[in-house]
């Protein structure tokens, strides 16, 4: 393992405590779900120890993922077998949608309110609409770019046109914590961009590395990006971190996506044997990324 690799794994290993279901969850959603979504236990152990992470710990963090209804488990003779529940893949694939999906376009010049009625469940209703790419501008009035949610709920829904361009910037900075946000993004540049350095001298990899290192990237990138309403840029301060954190994240993982690959190919096993060939939509990941092209790996 590269020396740069281990330095990663020390930064994740420095924060406390290790949240090793969050991780599972990425394992799974990133490499696992786009080739059948069915994983061995085995195989999945054999990723964790690369990631420092003990047996123990992992058994641990999956009962707790199966009886929070994130994951279902069965055995074939002694083997044991894991994939996302529906409630999982749903979840995950909202957040496919943020993670690795193009920005959005440009803003169309008018805003989504929705004015929240007394429902009984506000703070889940405001939850649910806050992870949908709301912003709060009071405790019943929520705001987005555009319509992010279908027209049905407790709520009134109206459209709102600001008299200029300075008057929304204003409206979006009450609405989202863009200082916070973009804190998040600048992390994680500071952290991945000595990675894309050695990528483009040319380092060279081992397909395990280039698997936990791609891993790891969407593990912290999932963390800053699904903070962000994903504003229009028009709406944003100039420049914008969360663009550079973007085109960062896009070109280290399409470089190290055809090694992470092999390690799978010739690793990962589910209830039938080697997984399946990736989806279609898998190839469409950070799609406008351009791949360092001086990479040793193998």
């Amino acid at each position: 393992m590269v020396a740069f690799v281990e330095t990663l794994l020390d930064k994740f290993h420095e924060r406390t405590p290790i949240r090793a279901g969050s991780l599972i969850v990425t394992v799974f959603g990133d490499a696992v779900v786009p080739r059948g979504g069915v994983l061995s236990l085995t195989s999945l152990h054999e990723i964790m120890r690369a990631f420092r992470i003990s047996d123990t710990l992992v058994r641990t963090a999956l009962s707790r993922l199966v009886s929070e209804g994130w994951f279902e488990r069965w055995k074939v003779g002694r083997n044991s077998y894991y994939r996302l529940t529906p409630h999982g893949q749903e979840a995950f694939a909202q957040a496919t949608r943020r993670i690795y999906a193009d920005q959005p376009q440009d803003w169309q010049g008018s805003f989504d309110l929705l004015l929240l009625d007394n429902a009984q469940d506000r703070s889940a209703l405001r939850s649910e609409l806050t992870a949908a790419g709301y912003g709060a501008l009071g405790p019943d009035l929520l705001l987005a770019a555009a319509a992010s949610t279908d027209g049905t709920g407790p709520f009134l829904r109206l459209s709102a046109t600001p008299a200029d361009p300075a008057t929304a910037r204003r409206l979006v900075e009450r609405a989202w914590p863009l200082a916070e946000i973009e804190s998040r993004y600048r992390r994680f540049i500071e952290t991945y961009s000595g990675i894309l350095r050695a990528l483009t001298r040319g380092a060279g990899f081992a397909n395990l590395d280039a698997l936990l290192v791609r891993i790891l990237l969407i593990h912290d990138y999932r963390r800053s990006v699904l903070k962000d309403p994903l504003l229009p840029a028009q709406l944003l301060p100039q420049p914008w971190a969360g663009v550079e954190a973007r085109t960062l994240c896009g070109t280290i993982y399409r470089t190290l996506l055809p090694a992470a690959e092999r390690w799978i190919d010739t690793h990962a096993q589910n209830d039938t044997g080697p997984l399946p060939s990736a989806d279609r939509d898998f190839g469409r990941r950070f799609a406008s990324a351009e791949p360092v092209a001086a990479l040793k790996i193998g």
